[in-house]
């Protein structure tokens, strides 16, 4: 296994965020994840992407950080947001997404950042396992999807 920084816009991530997006489409039953999102988002000092490769150089993971400050969607100065967290169904349960949240977090914490904070949602039992396994804990709603029933948003300080 191998974590390499990419661009979002990377074919790789691309690839692996259109199938994230199949599959929040089919656990929600909704068109995906529509906040906006741009490469410049993920560019260092300001953020991070990352891609997980197996042994063989299949792309099989994907994460990312993105800098916030306080804002009217809740966020707070210093924050570091997580986006794009995703492994494939045949990679899972061999601890990947703990390794790349580990990696996102040493970033954030190079980078100045004093908070991280994400947004995941109800039908995602095992991200909500992985963060709060993590010491993540419950925070007030921010962000995107802040007013919408199925969110819930986590926080670690750095």
């Amino acid at each position: 296994m191998q974590i390499v920084t990419a661009g979002y816009d990377h074919p790789d991530a691309q690839k692996l965020d259109a199938e994230v997006q199949l599959e929040y489409a089919e656990r929600y039953a909704s068109g995906g994840d529509i906040s906006p999102l741009s490469p410049e988002m993920f560019e260092p000092p300001n953020g991070l992407f990352v891609l997980v490769y197996d042994d063989s150089g299949r792309p099989v993971g994907t994460g990312g950080w993105r800098s916030q400050e306080r804002n009217g969607e809740g966020y707070s100065d210093g924050d570091a947001e997580i986006k794009r967290m995703y492994v494939i169904p045949g990679a899972r349960g061999q601890g990947l997404a703990r390794k790349i949240l580990a990696v996102l977090e040493e970033s954030a914490r190079a980078a100045g950042r004093v908070r991280m904070v994400l947004e995941t949602g109800i039908k995602q039992p095992e991200a909500i396992e992985l963060y709060t396994s993590s010491g993540y804990e419950p925070v007030k709603k921010f962000g995107f999807y802040r007013d919408y029933d199925d969110s819930r948003c986590f926080a670690k300080l750095l």
